[in-house]
């Protein structure tokens, strides 16, 4: 059993988000899968070495973390937020209507790239069984 060493305990969530570093020429899509004002538990598609400090960027709360990697395991990372009241998740949303808009048109786009995404992926499949 282990002993729990947060300050403040992290909340369930499944949200993209996008790692970057190397000054912002190298990125790393993953998942947050928990998360605290202080920190979260990242799931990576990739097996990617990262460096000890990152920004961890979160389109859904359109906020950028600067995090610093804490553990390491087969399934995902640990990191902590650096940068005290910058780093608060939990801050209050735009909920304007010109943002709200914007925010369906983001993703009214996505999902027609994921569409298109998904209908090559069936052609290839298709063609690939007529060869």
């Amino acid at each position: 059993m282990s002993i729990e060493q947060r300050k403040q305990p992290r909340l369930r969530v499944l949200l993209k988000g996008r790692i970057h570093f190397n000054n912002n020429s190298s990125s790393i899509d993953c998942l947050v899968r928990d998360m605290s004002p202080q920190g979260a538990r990242l799931m990576l598609s990739e097996t990617a070495t990262l460096p000890e400090k990152f920004d961890l960027y979160i389109p859904q709360k359109e906020r950028t973390y600067r995090a610093s990697l804490r553990w390491r395991r087969e399934d995902g990372i640990g990191v902590t937020f650096d940068g005290g009241e910058t780093a608060t998740p939990d801050a209050a949303p735009d909920l304007t209507v010109s943002a709200l808009l914007r925010r369906v048109g983001e993703l009214e786009a996505e999902n027609a790239s994921l569409k298109r995404r998904l209908a090559d992926m069936i052609a290839a499949a298709a063609s690939a069984n007529f060869d």
